[in-house]
Parts: structure tokens; C-alpha cells; sequence
């Protein structure tokens, strides 16, 4: 029997810890999700600070368990999921693009609440199982993983091309890592020694700045969150090669879309990705994640853990949400 209140991190013009948030009550064609671990990621903190007018509970990766559901075969299942829920009915909906459906929600940034709390609630369709071969630790980054599989997923990358990823946070090490299965001659734009280390460490190439060469890379990923990765990347893209977007701009942005007509630059906006490879890759070990992990925190000290990923060089923050985690996350990227 499931408990009728439950803690969450509530945000509602300030992030607090509540105790008396109902338990969610699912729809017949969803699930009720114990979560273990949840991922706090940049959207979360910038929803805090404003970016969008989001009100209710935070967050979006995370891995847990099926508590209860109508489909009884799948009560117990370890799950990660799909975090946009489209109306099933639009021309975006029906085409499979419910990312894009006008009128969807978003676990923990649109109109949906979120992953950190001790239950949430998603279709049992947007839930994918999780291979017993990969930890909870790996898990919670499915969802970031799979939006780095997405600029994949828009423009494949052969084996031998330039590509450069501006920008060495949370998703740009996610994104090198995906990007050096290619073979690509691949290169990252870090700035803090933290960052460069775990680009080394994961075998990619780092490259400072000031030492990007104008003009000369077949894609660049622009994944820096700030207006200056943006010039550096429009900066390094070849006549005719790709510009990526994995970043959104809080304001406007400066740009000189006559220069981007001119060269025929291919401008890509790119968001959320495929959960099944992303799981594939975990499963393989292809990627491991983990390394990332800066610091876990129980739920209970969830602004604090908010408050530990604000600091400059800072990688992955885990919030444990006390459903059973499994091999708990280290704490090796606070770089």
C-alpha cells in the first residue's frame, strides 16, 4: 500500500522541500514510479532561476521502479522514462513526433511534476526497462544520454570528419563521449582542469579557446549554455559544414543569420533523444557515465544538493529519493 504524502522539491518562485505533497495518482494508461535516483542537469537550475514559468516539482532524470500500474505484469520493473507526454491526437502526435506536440507536458519543466520527489507519474509507454547489468548510477543518465544520441540521430557523423563539441559541462562530456564511437577526428572545447581530466581520461581530445581554428570543422556542437560558446562555434564551423544547438539561450541571442546565408551553414536545434540506444550503450559498456557523478545527497537535503551543482566546474549531482538505489553512485567529477 502506497503512502498517501510524500517529500518532494517544490518550486514555486523559491525551491523547498516539501512533506505533505499528495502521492500522484495515475491515469489507467500510466504508471506510479518509486523513483531511487534522480539527475539534476542545467534546465533544472536555470527553471529555478526563472528560464521558464514553471511551477510544481523539479526534475526529469532519474531511474526507479513500477509501484503500481494497471499493467500487473510490469509492478516491480526497474524503469527509466521518456520525459515528454504529447496530447496523442495533433498532426505532430500522429506523425511520432510527441516531442514536438504544441500541447505537451514535460516531467519537471512543463506543466507535469517532476522526478525529485519520492513518486511521479508517466504513460507506461514513455517507461523503459532497465538491463540488470546497468547500475542505478548509470541509469539516471539516460535521458541526458539520449539527447546527446539525438544530434546523431539528425546528422550522422562518419568516421575521419572534423566535429567539435564547444563546451565540457554535464551534457558536453555526455555528448564526446557519443561522439568518439564514431571514429570522428573529434575535439572539445574545456575550460576548467576538471573537465579537461575526464576528457582525457575518457580518451578525447581537449583544446583550449583561444587555440579553435577558424572555418574548419564539418559539425560543431554548440552545448556551452552561454552567448560566447556561441561565437567560438560559429566561429569554428566550415563553409557549408553543420552547426548543432544543444543550448538554450535565456534572452536573445546575437546573430548574423546574412554570414550563415552566405556560407550555407546548416543550423540544427537539437533536444530530446532516443532512451532505447541510450540504454544499448549502457548495457554494452560502450559509455560509462559514472565517472561523472560530483556527489549524491538524500532527498531531504535536496536545495543543498541544488546549491552543490551551481558551483563553477561542478559535473553530475544525484539526489537519492530513497526507493532502493543500487551500487551507489562515487563522487569523482568535481572538477
Amino acid at each position: 500500500m502506497q503512502p498517501a504524502t510524500m517529500q518532494a522539491l517544490y518550486l514555486d518562485r523559491r525551491v523547498r522541500l516539501r512533506t505533505d505533497l499528495p502521492v500522484p495518482e495515475p491515469a489507467p494508461d500510466e504508471a506510479l514510479v518509486r523513483v531511487h535516483l534522480a539527475g539534476v542537469c542545467a534546465t533544472d537550475l536555470a527553471l529555478v532561476d526563472g528560464y521558464y514559468p514553471f511551477c510544481g516539482v523539479l526534475g526529469h532524470e532519474f531511474v526507479g521502479h513500477i509501484a503500481a500500474a494497471t499493467a500487473a505484469g510490469r509492478v516491480g520493473q526497474r524503469v527509466v522514462g521518456e520525459i515528454n507526454v504529447g496530447c496523442g491526437q495533433c498532426a505532430d502526435c500522429l506523425a511520432g513526433r510527441p516531442t514536438q506536440c504544441g500541447t505537451r507536458t514535460a516531467l519537471g519543466i512543463r506543466a507535469r511534476d517532476g522526478a525529485f520527489a519520492e513518486y511521479l507519474r508517466l504513460p507506461l509507454a514513455n517507461l523503459l526497462p532497465v538491463p540488470d547489468q546497468i547500475s542505478d548510477a548509470a541509469a539516471v543518465f539516460t535521458e541526458p544520454l539520449a539527447a546527446a544520441l539525438q544530434v546523431l540521430v539528425q546528422r550522422p557523423v562518419g568516421p575521419g570528419e572534423r566535429v567539435l563539441v564547444v563546451g565540457a559541462g554535464r551534457l558536453g562530456q555526455l555528448l564526446a563521449r557519443v561522439l568518439r564511437l564514431t571514429g570522428a577526428d573529434l575535439e572539445v572545447v574545456a575550460r576548467h582542469p576538471g573537465q579537461r581530466q575526464l576528457l582525457e581520461d575518457a580518451g578525447v581530445r581537449w583544446v583550449a579557446e583561444t587555440a579553435v581554428a577558424d572555418a574548419t570543422y564539418d559539425l560543431v556542437v554548440e552545448a556551452s549554455g552561454g552567448p560566447g560558446g556561441f561565437a567560438i562555434a560559429r566561429r569554428a564551423v566550415r563553409r557549408r559544414g553543420t552547426l548543432a544547438l544543444k543550448s538554450t539561450y535565456r534572452g536573445e541571442l546575437a546573430l548574423d543569420l546574412s554570414a550563415l546565408v552566405v556560407d550555407e551553414v546548416t543550423l540544427i536545434g537539437s533536444r530530446c533523444g532516443p532512451f532505447a540506444p541510450a540504454l544499448r550503450l549502457l548495457a554494452q559498456g560502450l559509455v560509462d557515465p559514472t565517472p561523472l557523478i560530483c556527489e549524491q545527497l538524500p532527498l531531504a537535503q535536496g536545495p543543498a544538493a541544488l546549491a552543490v551543482a551551481r558551483r563553477p566546474g561542478t559535473m553530475k549531482v544525484l539526489i537519492d529519493c530513497g526507493g532502493g538505489a543500487r551500487q551507489a553512485a562515487g563522487t569523482t567529477g568535481c572538477g
